[in-house]
């Protein structure tokens, strides 16, 4: 079977306009998630991870003017734009495929002043995929993978299918989600947002926080020049169909995706880099599913605490932050948590751990019953 090969990445987070540099951070234990005002987004004061917009104008303005694009945009074709920097590949050959994962894309053409500024067109999803398509080259219609919050992961999952079929060579991906009144709203209808910075897996945690964020991670068939490699193996997305917005209290969509990851790959999982929304029930439902998969006492940590929940940015995001964990041979800590607070006791990281890790279980859950598992490893 073809290699799936990881050659450049991006994240943008409050945290940084680089993977390094997020990294660099997350590691001294920052987190970008704020007591923030915004009249724009919620009446009073709320917890979010929200990028700078002044700053996110000046990076782009290095690329092009500020004016013509929308937050959104900004922040996608600056993520592209660098990953492309560093990867020798040609977006105009049709060997060349991209793909957006979002959930929400340019959400905040819905407010009356926006609409009026760049037209109500640009609030669909495959407006947005396809101005990102034009204003780089790529050749060929641009895929968008829009599945609530398991996106991002499914994104990199459905790219690596097209290589490993031959249809591709090379394939761009990003995720990109920004906050605005309608996501927070929503969140908080669910009454599943958090009164202070997330807590995954701790007992006290009491919901999630949002935030904003776009990465971008460039898949090929052909290896990198340096000596290690980074590859996605064995991954499957599932759907249990269980609720609306609740996830299984079995765990059963995300045990059979990891049980089917297992079965397909001969190596151990090193590490699990999990979804941990820090809500009661997503929490709970992983620990079971990891449980049920024999791997309670596999390290996992979840990223949320320093980012919030990106949505359709995510599993991009998280995924590159995996790669690097590989690379670098460090388990970062999952901020925020410190007394296990689930009824199967898995083996959260509480601390900077460097060790020797050559694989890593990404795992993500969403709305609607939806679950992923995707194995990337290094040779």
């Amino acid at each position: 079977m073809t290699g799936v090969y990881l050659i450049s990445d991006n994240i943008i987070t409050p945290l940084g306009f680089s993977t390094r540099d997020n990294a660099t951070n997350m590691l001294a234990d920052k987190t970008g998630i704020r007591l923030t005002e915004n009249i724009k987004i919620a009446p009073g004061p709320f917890y979010a991870s929200l990028i700078d917009t002044s700053q996110l104008q000046e990076k782009f303005a290095g690329l092009d003017d500020p004016s013509d694009f929308t937050r959104f945009e900004q922040m996608a074709l600056f993520s592209v734009h660098t990953a492309l920097s560093t990867a020798n590949i040609d977006v105009e050959d049709p060997k060349t495929l991209f793909i957006l994962s979002t959930t929400k894309g340019n959400i905040d053409m819905l407010e009356k002043e926006n609409e009026q500024k760049f037209g109500k067109e640009r609030v669909y999803l495959w407006h947005t995929a396809r101005l990102i398509q034009r204003y780089f080259g790529f050749r060929n219609e641009p895929v968008i993978i829009s599945n609530a919050c398991i996106s991002g992961v499914q994104a990199i999952l459905t790219g690596a299918r097209f290589i490993q079929a031959g249809l591709y060579e090379n394939v761009v991906i990003n995720g990109t989600d920004i906050i605005t009144e309608f996501v927070l709203s929503g969140f908080s209808a669910f009454k599943s947002v958090s009164n202070g910075p997330c807590r995954p897996f701790d007992r006290t945690r009491d919901g999630l926080s949002l935030g904003e964020g776009s990465g971008t991670l460039i898949l090929s068939k052909n290896p990198p020049p340096e000596n290690r490699h980074f590859l996605v193996g064995a991954g499957i997305s599932s759907n249990d169909a269980n609720h609306i917005s609740g996830p299984s209290r079995t765990g059963e969509g995300l045990f059979y995706a990891i049980d089917h990851v297992m079965k397909k790959s001969p190596v151990r999982v090193d590490y699990i880099s999990s979804h941990g929304t820090a809500t009661l029930y997503n929490d709970e439902m992983e620990s079971i599913a990891i449980t049920r998969a024999g791997l309670q006492s596999v390290p996992v940590n979840s990223f949320k605490g320093y980012w919030g929940h990106t949505l359709g940015a995510a599993g991009i995001i998280e995924s590159i932050m995996c790669i690097y964990s590989l690379r670098e041979n460090v388990l970062m800590n999952t901020k925020g948590f410190h007394d296990p607070g689930v009824t199967n006791p898995v083996a959260v990281i509480d601390r900077v751990i460097h060790k020797e890790i050559s694989n890593c279980l990404k795992i993500a859950s969403g709305f609607g019953g939806c679950n992923v598992a995707l194995l990337f490893h290094k040779q």
